[in-house]
């Protein structure tokens, strides 16, 4: 229960600061325990950091599979993967400055490098998987490419603030992407 309210405490933080400049004791009394305890669960402020991605990561997830499950055909199955990414729980400004911390952190810290090399193989392999149903798997792959730039990038200027696309609008974006792609190639929009 300690450890998932640190980690909760810890999104919030970071989307209050936007940075990995917060410490441990403004996230344990975001959370309202000591640093102490804080400590106690994590180790340190790199643990409770990547504790953190792993639960969001873990979350995405969940709401991946349970979104795959409803999805019946390979383009269900692409826009699922696209919605899921820009849903409520996942496009929340906290959690996108979250994210964006990550992939700061990820050039000094080899597991966060890691984390965030296999959310980007997963999001490739589940778009690639379900475009290679509708084209080749070599348009398949760059495609699915295109569209993790693409998603990635909209996190990012979503992050920035400045006229960032809303979730619809960035769903829309890559759906467009993805459309325009696959029409290029013959295959079933």
């Amino acid at each position: 229960m300690r450890r998932r309210e640190l980690i909760d405490a810890a999104i919030r933080t970071i989307g209050q600061r936007g940075s990995l400049d917060v410490t441990v004791a403004q996230i344990a009394q975001e959370a309202g325990v000591s640093p102490a305890l804080a400590h106690h669960y994590f180790g340190g402020k790199e643990q409770l950091m990547l504790a953190t991605m792993r639960h969001l990561l873990h979350g995405l997830g969940q709401d991946l599979s349970a979104a795959l499950r409803r999805a019946s055909s390979p383009r269900e199955r692409i826009s699922a993967i696209i919605a899921v990414n820009f849903s409520a729980s996942q496009f929340a400004p906290e959690t996108v400055a979250a994210w964006l911390t990550f992939y700061v952190h990820a050039q000094q810290s080899a597991e966060t490098r890691r984390l965030l090399r296999v959310y980007a193989r997963r999001l490739h392999s589940n778009l690639a998987e379900a475009l290679a149903r509708l084209t080749g798997r070599a348009e398949a792959r760059f495609i699915a490419e295109g569209a993790g730039a693409l998603i990635d990038g909209l996190y990012i200027r979503h992050a920035l603030g400045a006229d960032a696309p809303d979730a619809a609008s960035a769903t829309a974006l890559v759906e467009d992407y993805i459309a325009t792609k696959l029409a290029a190639s013959g295959a079933p929009a």
